[in-house]
Formats: C-alpha cells, sequence, structure tokens
C-alpha cells in the first residue's frame, strides 16, 4: 500500500499518526538539525528517510499489525527512529527504561508480548537469561555489530546498518487512524507488578500539540532531554520539539553540573526536569550564555520545594519557570503560568489547553472551593486505559456524564486536590501508598516481592519517608530470621543491586518484631510512616 495523506483546505498536512510529526516538520524544515544525541545528528530530512527505511524493514520480517516492539536503549538516536517507524509500520512501541534489570525487562517483554526488541549487543548480552522464556520475543535488532552471545533457537538477530541498508521492497507504511494503539508506557501500579499505560496516536499527538501551545514552543528551539524516554514526561521533549521542528538533543548525564555544561554547548532554550534534579541544579553556577540561552524550564513529577524554585529563580533571572502537574494515563493535566509563581508558588495551576480537570467527591459530584476532593481528567488526552488489565482499567477509567450528552471515559487520578476561588488547582495528597523516588513511581508490592526472594526474610514492608532531594526515599522495614542484622543488611543490599534498578535502591533498613496489621490484617502502612517520620530529612 503506497503512503496516503489527509490535507486541510489549506493544503497542510492533517496529523492522523503518530509519525506524521516527523512527515510534516521534514516538509518545512527539511535541511534543519532534528536529533542529536552528541555522538551523531540528523536533519529532519535524513530521519524521515530512515524511518521510512525502518519501517519497511519492520514489515518485511513479518511483523504484523499492531505487534509491539521494545527499545531497550539509553536516549541516542536509534531510539527515536524506531519509535516512529513503528508507528509508520502499524506496530506498538514499548519504551524501556533503560535503568531496568533483566527480572524487569522480561516481565515486560511476557506481559505485551514483544516481538522485536530494539537494544545494543552489551544490553542483549545482560539480557541473554530471559530469552527461553520469552517466547513471543522473535527478533533481536542490535545497534551495533557486536554478537558475542547466543540467542534462543526461535530466535533471529539483526544488525541495526545491515537492516536499513537493505533495498526497498515492501511497502513503507501502514495506515492508522487516531483512535488506535501507538504505545505502551510502563509505569508501577500501588499494587503488583508495573501497568503498562496503552497510548494512541491521539493521544501522542495532542499531548505534544497541548505543551507545544502553552510553552510557545517553536522551530527556532533547542530542547534537551535528560529524562528517560519510558516517561511520558522524558518522551514529551522529543515529540513536542518534533512536532514545531525544533531541535532535541539526546542526554544520559552523570553529574548535575553536566546538564548545566550541555545547555551551553548546544544553546538550550527549554530544559525539563524532575524535582530532585533541579534541587541540585539549585545550588550550582550558571554560566552567562546558560542564562541567555535558555527561555524557560519546567517541572513535574512531584512537587518543587519553594526554596528551590526561589534559587533557580535568582540564577535564571530571565528564565520562565513553569510548573505542571501530570500523570502518566492523561500526559499532562495543569500547568501553571510562570506570572502566576509569586502569588500561587504551591499551585499546580490550570487545565492545559484541550483538556478539562474536575475535582470530585466520591460519588462524583464536583466539590465546592477550597473542598479537597479527587482530580478528574476529561479530554483528548486520557489514554486506552492499561494493558491486558481490565479490573485496574474499569477502576481508574470511568464514565463521565457532561450536560446531558453521552457518557465519555475521564481518568479519576487518584490524587486528591483542591480548587480555590479563582480556578487554581492545589495537590494534597496521594490517595494510594506509591513511592515517589527521584520523579519514579515505585510500587511497595514489587519492592516487597522482590525482596522475598531472599530466604532469611520473614515479612517485609517498603515505604517512602520525605527527603528533601529524592522526594522520598525508601525504608525497608523487615521481619527476619537472624541474629547478625550487619550482615544481613549487607546481603540485603547486595541483593537489591543485584535485582533491581538504581532508583529502587533502599535508603534505610529496619528490623521489627512484628509489621503492624490494621483491621483487615494488612499491613498497617499508616503506622509505620509515623514509626518513621524521624527519617525524615
Amino acid at each position: 500500500m503506497s503512503a496516503t495523506y489527509l490535507f486541510n483546505n489549506n493544503g497542510s498536512l492533517m496529523l492522523c499518526q503518530f509519525d506524521d510529526i516527523v512527515t510534516l516538520s521534514s516538509q518545512n524544515f527539511a535541511d534543519k538539525v532534528a536529533v542529536d544525541d552528541n555522538k551523531q545528528q540528523q536533519t529532519y530530512q535524513q530521519l524521515n528517510e530512515n524511518i521510512d527505511a525502518l519501517a519497511a524493514r519492520f514489515i518485511a520480517l513479518g511483523l504484523e499489525p499492531n505487534s509491539r516492539i521494545g527499545v531497550y536503549l539509553p536516549k541516542q538516536l536509534e531510539s527515536v527512529i524506531a519509535f516512529f517507524a513503528a508507528s509508520r509500520a502499524g506496530l506498538v512501541f514499548v519504551p524501556i527504561n533503560p535503568l531496568l534489570k533483566a527480572p524487569q525487562v522480561s516481565y515486560i517483554a511476557q506481559d505485551c508480548n514483544i516481538q522485536l526488541m530494539v537494544t545494543s549487543s552489551q544490553r542483549a548480552k545482560i539480557l541473554q537469561s530471559i530469552y527461553p522464556e520469552c517466547d513471543d520475543l522473535l527478533h533481536l535488532l542490535l545497534v551495533d555489530d557486536s554478537t558475542d552471545f547466543e540467542v534462543s533457537s526461535h530466535q533471529q538477530m539483526h544488525l541495526w546498518d545491515a537492516l536499513i541498508a537493505q533495498p526497498d521492497t515492501s511497502p513503507q507504511r501502514r495506515r492508522r487512524i487516531l483512535t488506535d494503539l501507538a504505545a505502551i508506557l510502563y509505569t508501577s501500579g500501588s499494587t503488583g507488578q508495573p501497568k503498562g499505560v496503552c497510548l494512541s496516536h491521539q493521544n501522542l499527538i495532542a499531548g505534544a500539540q497541548s505543551v507545544s501551545q502553552y510553552l510557545h514552543n517553536t522551530h527556532n528551539d533547542t530542547l534537551l532531554a535528560v529524562l528517560p524516554l519510558s516517561f511520558d514526561y522524558g518522551l514529551s521533549q522529543v515529540t513536542t520539539a518534533l512536532l514545531v521542528g525544533a531541535k532535541v538533543v539526546l542526554m544520559e548525564y552523570l553529574l548535575p553540573k553536566d546538564v548545566i555544561r550541555q545547555v551551553v554547548k548546544h544553546s538550550v532554550t527549554g530544559l525539563a526536569a524532575v524535582p530532585p534534579l533541579w534541587v541540585q541544579l539549585s545550588t550550582l553556577e550558571w554560566p552567562q550564555e546558560a542564562k541567555e540561552s535558555l527561555r524557560y524550564i519546567t517541572n513535574t513529577g512531584g512537587a518543587m520545594p519553594e526554596k528551590t524554585l526561589r534559587q533557580l529563580q535568582t540564577a535564571l533571572p530571565d528564565t520562565a519557570p513553569y510548573l505542571m502537574y501530570g500523570l502518566t494515563e492523561a500526559f499532562r493535566s495543569t500547568y501553571l503560568e510562570p506570572h502566576e509563581l509569586d502569588k500561587r508558588p504551591n499551585s499546580i495551576g490550570k487545565a492545559i489547553p484541550n483538556a478539562e480537570i474536575l475535582v470530585l467527591r466520591a460519588d462524583g459530584s464536583e466539590c465546592e472551593i477550597d473542598e479537597p476532593g479527587e482530580l478528574v481528567h476529561r479530554g483528548v488526552h486520557v489514554s486506552l486505559g492499561y494493558w491486558n488489565a481490565p479490573e485496574k482499567t474499569a477502576k481508574r477509567f470511568k464514565p463521565l456524564k457532561q450536560n446531558n450528552h453521552r457518557a465519555e471515559i475521564a481518568v479519576w487520578s487518584g490524587d486528591t486536590v483542591k480548587r480555590d476561588r479563582d480556578g487554581f488547582l492545589y495537590f494534597i495528597g496521594r490517595q494510594d501508598d506509591m513511592i515517589k523516588c527521584s520523579g519514579y513511581r515505585i510500587s511497595p508490592a514489587e519492592l516487597e516481592d522482590t525482596l522475598y526472594g531472599l530466604e532469611q526474610l520473614q515479612e517485609v514492608a517498603a515505604i517512602g519517608v520525605n527527603d528533601s532531594q529524592l522526594g522520598q526515599a525508601i525504608l525497608l522495614v523487615l521481619k527476619a530470621d537472624s541474629d547478625d542484622q550487619e550482615t544481613l543488611i549487607k546481603t540485603i543490599k547486595r541483593y537489591c543491586q543485584q535485582q533491581l534498578p538504581n532508583y529502587m535502591q533502599p535508603r534505610y533498613i529496619e528490623f521489627v518484631e512484628q509489621l503492624p496489621r490494621n483491621a483487615n490484617g494488612k499491613i498497617d502502612r499508616p503506622a509505620l510512616q509515623q514509626q518513621y517520620q524521624y527519617l525524615a530529612q
């Protein structure tokens, strides 16, 4: 099937599926640099041609429409090409956080039946133990040329350069519609393993359109992407930049100073980060070149401490700070205009363009001014639900009847907020037990399930304690069969380092004779929070 596009009356391209973002910008900004990962860069025309080539290869490999492909890489050019090529081939891309270890990658691969994994030879070798258990994983696509490992008999290995260089023998494109599934982003749930949030083409396009509108992004911008592309917030830096013809710089940083160096090196105009990184950046010296180029900064993934905000405003007096609130299930919900910061620095703002945010009671009625209620998001950003989890989907995604019209599906955030007389929203707290550490939402149950692999542990509870840099630090409260607690602590830390990504490593470990329980026999987490509040920093 040849490529077909829809156009408005004025001849401009209508965005009907995710990869149209690049198609449109390649028409308007063909020779402009689109993506730079500090090792290689491509113009919009080169990017679009490589997306065409890889999409054709995906189809030639026999991947059927809606097949899932995993991308297990750090932030690099090949990741971006793979995302958009998946869309062009009618597939579904699944960004996998590069910090995850083999057990977590295996869970994701099996949960959504990933058929092709884009990764590096080093990472593929680390994953070698999971291949026999991933029956649907038929193809490994390596972005480098090392193949010093073996795959299972049912799997094929491909090299990126060789695959893309093959002559065109298959269609360049499969058409999808706005409401079709485009991507699955995995986020930790309040219980159990991570949940796959299903995003449509419309979700991804509308998100980029809304953000670029209120951040006033244009082709003159350069955005620095420092957050994982498996985060909706990190992925947003790419989609927003490419939508408007801007340049996006992909960066893997070790130290906060590296971020500032990249701002200077690339004359970055827009920088997004989560509170723990802003806390570190606020204490550093910002060169004059950074002050002159940086048009705005944004924050989400938790509340930015007011002290940190003031330090950043002093260090970057001509840079506009945008405070935002979002949830993966609806991408982004609110933002606060910079001119409102001095009057209401603790507000999460108002609804983003093309969204409505409601504050509702448990019975679905709307709350009064300053009355706490649940934040409910309606509009085009509401995702399709959770992958292969109808009960969890039904709990969070529910019908909402407005103005006597037919009911639509809205997302109930699980977060408590209130609205003031001027319509500004304020975050109060979370209704679940999620631990928010370094911008990551961590499931206590996932942590606990992993730790039960240690024979010495009889019972374990994972909770978050307030931390000025991390947002929350992880505390493990344990009932254990051991008289040598020091040795057991070392064993636990070593085990966690082997089994869990860095952001899930515990800061504190405490031992108890019995874990407190509530009337239902469940672990009493509020009691533990109260007992160990002295650990808060």
